[in-house]
């Protein structure tokens, strides 16, 4: 995923996840789209599951979550991305994402969140 990014003119600062999900903290090209950032990590990341990752029917779900970061928040969320098993110990990630859209007050409909 990394070198994905990199290949995309977005440079890596912190990628981690649990099991079923990933965060990728990065900086963006200004000429990169998200939709085209996501695509391409998501195309990349699949191949490489099914052929050296041993999933041989690995596949990500449709949606995903794009936010933007100030440069004073990037440690902590560099910290949030390190210690994803703690977090999940006593929330799931749909219970956390949840929380994360509502205390934003970004609007969605469950029904395209999870598929």
């Amino acid at each position: 995923m990394g070198s994905t990014a990199k290949n995309l003119g977005c440079n890596p600062i912190q990628i981690g996840g649990h099991r079923d999900h990933v965060h990728l903290l990065t900086t963006f090209s200004r000429t990169t789209r998200p939709a085209d950032f996501i695509k391409e990590v998501k195309r990349v990341s699949s191949v490489w599951m099914k052929e050296e990752g041993g999933a041989a029917t690995f596949s990500w779900q449709k949606g995903y979550g794009c936010f933007s970061v100030s440069e004073e928040r990037v440690p902590g969320v560099v910290s949030y991305i390190e210690n994803q098993t703690e977090h999940h110990r006593t929330k799931t990630f749909q219970e956390e994402y949840r929380e994360f859209l509502d205390r934003h007050n970004i609007q969605y409909d469950e029904r395209y969140v999870w598929d």
